[in-house]
């Protein structure tokens, strides 16, 4: 059983379904984000991170 879930088979049953329904969770994640305006805060958390890395 554990030996299917690695290699090149490791998503030998994954179908269609499974794919479409990981696709729908993300585009709802990245629309509850935009919706909630999120995406500012994210960008702007990110940059001040980025900022106190490289020191600028």
């Amino acid at each position: 059983m554990a030996s299917r879930m690695r290699g090149r088979d490791a998503d030998a049953g994954a179908g269609f379904v499974e794919y479409a329904g990981l696709m729908i969770i993300i585009a709802g994640i990245f629309t509850l984000i935009d919706s909630l305006g999120l995406d500012g805060l994210i960008s702007g958390a990110i940059l001040n991170a980025v900022n106190d890395v490289i020191g600028g």
